[in-house]
């Protein structure tokens, strides 16, 4: 018989003797906090064109190298380079960087409008302007859309009024949502935008099953949905991508990777093991992994998806490597949390700047127009606010009668919840001589 070892010795552990060594937990840290300098020269940005472009009926296992490189266009010089440049004419990069100017001008507006108490809440996106309007412009205006909620630029890009989304953040009476969502969750049916939520990562398996009925249906359009690195985490986010593999469905998944969630660094959410592009491989889709700070390889890999969900190739996943330049929200202050050097440090630069100094470059632009342009997008945001602020802003009364929250969610109100909505505004009726509006 063979010898057997001792019980005895398969049961203690480091604290009571054994020699096998400790474990010990692991907890991310960011490379830099207040007081530090900034260095980012250990990224890898690689070369702009050095990327290759497969073609868009690839398999994906084919592609593996793409979730981990940078797909970039635009290089130090600021020209176009290499098999990814989607060739956009002069007109239409003007256009992109009127919609990237106007977003700008209305993040400053209503950041300032928050600090003035006109309203709750804001959230920017400054840095990450070229992630919702380059690739969005890459989509079918008809395409539905399923944001975060730091995609403003996609309703401009898409011609929704500036009115209608100043009278929703400030919830007033023209709040066309009748002050039920949070500021900055808009919702838009006639241009194909879904309703935001603050609940996380929640669109992405509504997108991939919105885009599962398309295909159902025999339709034509396709789904994408935007969600920051840090609610990759999330549950919901790898039922998407499951579904998304399993049906085959015509949806692009953009991960915006610009380093932080809220206070919490990107390794909280896996960035130090590999990058998020590379989420894909397990689930058998198709992963790129994309300067987000470069407008034209920003369009060109959602054009590329775009594609390739069309013709039934499959669903995409897209990390957007950015930087979030401001805090998380009106809410937050990233000093407390990070270097102040980390936005000037960050080596893929402004996005903004970079498509017009692109323009400059070939011809098609120059400072003076940007000047007017910047003026003009600050001008029109100003007058748009004034007008809205007639509909009432936070504080002044100007919002929607009470009776309201009782609408809307059924097509016959019930009989208790009718009776309700007759006690409720006889009792305030009788209490302000008038029914006066909630709150």
């Amino acid at each position: 018989m063979a010898d057997q070892a001792d019980p005895k010795s398969q049961t203690p552990n480091s604290q009571s003797g054994d020699n096998r060594p400790a474990l010990a937990l692991h907890v991310p840290e960011p490379k830099f906090r207040p007081g530090d300098k900034a260095d980012f020269s250990d990224i890898d940005i690689g070369e702009p064109g050095a990327v290759p472009r497969p073609d868009e009926n690839a398999d994906p296992g084919d592609m593996r190298d793409l979730a981990y490189g940078l797909v970039r266009v635009l290089g130090d010089d600021n020209k176009a380079h290499g098999p990814w440049d989607p060739k956009l004419d002069p007109e239409t990069l003007r256009t992109m960087l009127g919609h990237m100017a106007l977003t700008r001008a209305f993040d400053e507006r209503m950041f300032r409008g928050q600090r003035q108490g006109k309203t709750s809440f804001y959230m920017k996106c400054t840095g990450e302007e070229a992630t919702s309007i380059a690739s969005s412009m890459a989509l079918a205006s008809d395409d539905m859309v399923f944001p975060s909620y730091r995609q403003q630029g996609i309703l401009i890009a898409r011609g929704y009024s500036l009115l209608e989304m100043i009278n929703q953040i400030y919830s007033n009476k023209g709040d066309k949502l009748k002050g039920r969502q949070l500021p900055i969750m808009y919702s838009s049916r006639e241009h194909s935008f879904f309703s935001i939520s603050g609940n996380l990562a929640t669109q992405t398996p509504q997108a991939v099953g919105w885009a599962m009925a398309s295909a159902i249906k025999g339709d034509s359009r396709i789904a994408a949905t935007w969600v920051g690195e840090g609610s990759t985490a999330e549950g919901d986010f790898h039922s998407a991508c499951t579904f998304a593999a399993v049906y085959n469905a015509p949806v692009i998944l953009n991960v915006i990777n610009n380093q932080w969630a809220i206070s919490s660094f990107s390794g909280f959410a896996g960035a130090e093991r590999t990058t998020f592009a590379a989420r894909a491989l397990g689930y058998g889709l198709a992963g790129l992994r994309v300067d987000g700070n470069d407008a034209l390889a920003c369009y060109a890999a959602q054009r590329w998806a775009a594609n390739r969900a069309r013709a039934n190739q499959g669903p995409t996943l897209i990390e957007y490597f950015t930087y979030r330049a401001e805090g998380h929200s009106t809410s937050d202050d990233p000093s407390g949390y990070r270097s102040a050097q980390e936005r000037e440090e960050w080596p893929l630069g402004d996005p903004v700047k970079r498509l017009k100094d692109h323009l400059i470059a070939i011809g098609e632009w120059d400072e003076e127009r940007q000047e007017k342009m910047d003026r003009e997008a600050a001008e029109r945001v100003k007058k748009t606010t004034k007008e809205a602020e007639k509909n009432g802003i936070l504080g002044h009364g100007l919002h929607h009668p009470f009776h309201t929250m009782f609408e809307d969610v059924f097509e016959e109100l019930p009989w208790h919840l009718q009776e309700q909505a007759e006690q409720a505004t006889h009792e305030r009726i009788t209490k302000f001589g008038k029914e006066r509006p909630f709150g």
